[in-house]
């Protein structure tokens, strides 16, 4: 009994070890990079047994509300290892003075203090840049994000931080695909008269999630290597 009662107590301890020393990567963004209507999960699916991943996105979160809430707390007192920071959907004009920022101003800035603050707790910070929209003029993608994902990218390159050029690609694919395939992403909407070209059902979120992964391993091959 004495002997049981040991084994079970040293495989307690072993496994509480094991989840104290996995790497954690965190997420921090808006609805696209929840696991209910974004690539999170599909994401963690994709991280091998050595890290865990904390997400920490919110529906209808900017960079400006996402602090103001209190997300981007609980994504610091977590003391991840890497954090993965994507917003700009709610940050665009028309979302309301509480989550409302300027791709010229006010969204760079509020990235490079996500960036200063997560290198404050000793984290690596990697931006993503905006989920496009799968709306289509003229057979192509809108692109309507392009501003908030060029300010994006323009703080990756003065910051020296890696990027995840997410925007891009998922233009390209889309714009490859074209509208029939690309519906193919679409979870169902709120409204049964509705189309939501926004978010994104398990299959989507799957090749989205690739999509990242893949970027991953060439902007930060720190990261990757925690990766299936």
């Amino acid at each position: 009994m004495l002997r049981h009662t040991f084994l079970c107590l040293l495989l307690s301890l072993t496994i509480t070890h094991a989840e104290e020393t996995r790497t954690r990567i965190a997420l921090a963004g808006d609805s696209t990079v929840t696991d209910k209507a974004g690539w999170g999960a599909a994401f963690a699916k994709l991280l091998g047994p050595n890290a865990e991943c904390l997400n920490f996105a919110r529906g209808g979160q900017s960079t400006k509300s996402f602090r103001d809430t209190g997300n981007w707390k609980k994504v610091i007192d977590s003391k991840p290892a890497y954090i993965l920071i994507q917003f700009g959907h709610n940050d665009m004009p028309g979302k309301g003075p509480k989550r409302e920022t300027a791709p010229a101003t006010t969204y760079p800035e509020n990235l490079t203090r996500f960036i200063q603050e997560a290198r404050a707790i000793g984290a690596q910070p990697i931006l993503v840049t905006s989920l496009t929209r799968r709306i289509f003029e003229n057979d192509k993608i809108r692109g309507e994000l392009k501003p908030y994902a060029d300010a994006a990218t323009k703080v990756a390159t003065e910051q020296k931080v890696p990027l995840v050029d997410l925007f891009t690609r998922s233009v390209n694919l889309h714009n490859k695909l074209g509208i029939a395939e690309s519906d193919t992403f679409n979870p169902p909407g709120k409204d049964p008269k509705t189309t939501d070209r926004t978010h994104l059902n398990p299959h989507g979120a799957e090749v989205i999630a690739s999509i990242i992964s893949e970027e991953l391993h060439k902007s930060a091959p720190d990261l990757a290597k925690f990766l299936k």
